[in-house]
């Protein structure tokens, strides 16, 4: 099911006819907005695939199975007549206490994490996929931060939940936005990678695929 395209407002100086066509597999509107900075076409496509993490299976496993899964999902379900196209496929999953720790959905819930968390760190995988149609080769990786929350009261915690309603962000907390002032310390690679879509990582497939990144506008 397409959900939305989006065209770039400056377009890169390779013509059209030789770029491959990109596809966001998400859902996620926070993916989709940073993949915007790029400045590339891309359309998003919704992935039908069950999300449920399998039994026994690690954090990591789960967010780079999931990763694969949603590319190659849209990717089986092009035209036939569809020419090269690069399919983009993510996961986050949010580890704490050997435990996955999922998007909470209500506020009740976000609180519970919230406050389980707090003085404690916390493992984000967030795990990228770039499927090719023309080859069928799936390059993979995952992204690891660590995120060290503050100790804060209740009190806080709830008036930031209110604030900021991250009921659908595995961890209660954008980083990005107010929920930066819950956090003590963020280590990684890339700091796109919390927020649900690793950019170095994603830039450094693209370009390995040929697909022209940083041409003249």
């Amino acid at each position: 099911m397409q959900d939305s395209s989006f065209s770039s407002p400056a377009t890169p100086a390779t013509p059209a006819a030789s770029r491959p066509a990109l596809i966001l597999a998400s859902s996620s509107r926070y993916r989709r907005e940073l993949l915007e900075r790029l400045r590339i076409p891309f359309q998003t496509t919704v992935p039908a695939i069950d999300e449920t993490p399998l039994a026994g299976e690690t954090p990591e496993a789960t967010a780079l199975r999931l990763a694969a899964a949603k590319a190659r999902a849209v990717a089986a379900a092009l035209p036939a007549t569809a020419g090269r196209t690069l399919v983009i496929g993510s996961d986050q999953v949010a580890t704490f206490d050997g435990h996955q720790i999922g998007k909470p959905g209500t506020h009740e819930r976000a609180l519970a994490q919230l406050q389980s968390m707090r003085g404690r760190e916390v493992l984000f995988h967030s795990a990228l996929s770039l499927l090719d149609t023309a080859t069928g080769q799936t390059d993979t990786v995952d992204v690891v931060t660590k995120v060290r929350f503050r100790d804060l009261p209740d009190a806080a915690l709830d008036a930031y939940l209110r604030a900021e309603q991250p009921y659908d962000c595995a961890g209660s907390a954008k980083s990005e936005g107010l929920g930066i002032a819950l956090l003590e310390a963020i280590e990684s690679d890339d700091p796109t990678a919390l927020i649900g879509l690793p950019l170095i990582a994603l830039t450094r497939m693209l370009l390995a695929a040929g697909y022209p990144l940083l041409e003249a506008q």
